[in-house]
C-alpha cells in the first residue's frame, strides 16, 4: 500500500472526522464538497475536533495543527481528485445522489484511483457499475468518533480485486483503525447489522407513543449498564442520516409507522434545525444533555 494522497468526498460529521484522522496520521487529504459554504462548515467542524485529539489521545498543539495543515478544501470535483490515490465517499445515504456522484467521479478521477464508499446501509454492488472501475471499488466504513471508536469495516463486492481489498485493509491500519475485513456483502456490515435493529426498535417505541426518548434511553442504560441510550446514539449519528434511512425504508415497504416516523423526524427535528449533537440539539440539548447528569438514572 503506497497511498499518499487521499480525497474525502462529503464533509459532514463523519466525512470531516475521516479527513482529519487521515491527515493526523500523516497523509495529504483533500476535502471535497459541493460548494464553498459546505467547505466553510467543514473547516469549522474539523477545527473543533482538535481539542478531542488533545484530550482523548494526548496529542500536542503542534500535532493537531500539523494535521490540519495537511488538509486542503475544494468544491471542484476534478481538482479535488486530480492526484488521489484513494477517494473515500461520505455523501448522503440516497441512491440517486451516490449513483450520480460515482458516474461523474469516474469521468474525472485518474485511472490509478481507488474508490471506497463509507455508506452505512447501501451495498457497494449497487454502485460498482456506475464507478466505471468495479474492480477498484469497495466499502470502507467507519464508526462515529473515529479517533476513539476506531473500527474500519472493509467490505468487498463480487467484482473487487483482492489486491485492492488488501491494500485498503493496510490503509485502514495505517490511519490508526482496527481493520475488520468482510469478504461477503452484508447490508449494514457487522456494526450496523447489530446497531440498526436496536435503533429501529427505539424509534418504533417513540413513533407508537409508547414512551419518550429520555425514558427509553434511561431504560436501556439502567438495564444494560450502557453509557448511552439509543436516542443519544441517534444524536451522534445525526438526525439527517436517521431520516434518510427511515425514508428509504418507508418508500420500499409502504409501512405506515415508518412513514409516520419519517414525518416526525422531518417536521419536529430537521425542519427546526435539530440535527443532533453537531448542531447543539437533537433529541437532547448539548453540551449538557440530560442523560449526562448525575441524577438521570435515578427514580
Amino acid at each position: 500500500m503506497n497511498y499518499q494522497n487521499i480525497t474525502v468526498a462529503g464533509s459532514g460529521v463523519l466525512g470531516s472526522q475521516i479527513a482529519y484522522q487521515t491527515a493526523f496520521k500523516g497523509f495529504n487529504v483533500t476535502v471535497y464538497d459541493i460548494n464553498d459554504e459546505a467547505l466553510k462548515n467543514a473547516q469549522d467542524r474539523i477545527t473543533k475536533l482538535k481539542p478531542f485529539y488533545q484530550q482523548d489521545l494526548g496529542a500536542s498543539q503542534e500535532e493537531v495543527d500539523a494535521a490540519y495543515a495537511r488538509l486542503t478544501f475544494k468544491s471542484n470535483l476534478a481538482e479535488a481528485v486530480a492526484d488521489a490515490d484513494l477517494i473515500i465517499e461520505a455523501i448522503p445515504e440516497v441512491v440517486k445522489i451516490k449513483t450520480d456522484f460515482y458516474t461523474n467521479l469516474g469521468k474525472v478521477a485518474p485511472a490509478k484511483t481507488i474508490f471506497a464508499t463509507n455508506s452505512s446501509t447501501l451495498l457497494p454492488s449497487q454502485f460498482a457499475e456506475a464507478t466505471g472501475r468495479p474492480e477498484k471499488f469497495l466499502a470502507l466504513h467507519f464508526a462515529n468518533t473515529i479517533w476513539k471508536n476506531n473500527t474500519a469495516e472493509i467490505m468487498k463486492h463480487p467484482g473487487t480485486d483482492m489486491k485492492i481489498f488488501d491494500e485498503v485493509v493496510a490503509f485502514a491500519r495505517a490511519i490508526g483503525m482496527v481493520p475488520l475485513p468482510l469478504y461477503k456483502e452484508q447490508p449494514g456490515y457487522i456494526l450496523n447489522s447489530l446497531l440498526v435493529p436496536f435503533l429501529d426498535a427505539a424509534e418504533s417505541l417513540l413513533v407508537k407513543e409508547v414512551a419518550d426518548p429520555e425514558t427509553i434511553d434511561k431504560t436501556w442504560m439502567i438495564g444494560t449498564g450502557a453509557p448511552l441510550g439509543p436516542f443519544a446514539i441517534l444524536d451522534i449519528v445525526g438526525i439527517n442520516t436517521a431520516y434518510n434511512i427511515v425514508e428509504a425504508k418507508a418508500a420500499a415497504s409502504g409501512d405506515e409507522n415508518m412513514k409516520k416516523l419519517a414525518n416526525l423526524l422531518k417536521t419536529e427535528y430537521i425542519d427546526k434545525g435539530k440535527l443532533g449533537r453537531a448542531t447543539g440539539e437533537g433529541f437532547y440539548k448539548y453540551p449538557n444533555p440530560s442523560f449526562a447528569k448525575p441524577d438521570f438514572l435515578k427514580g
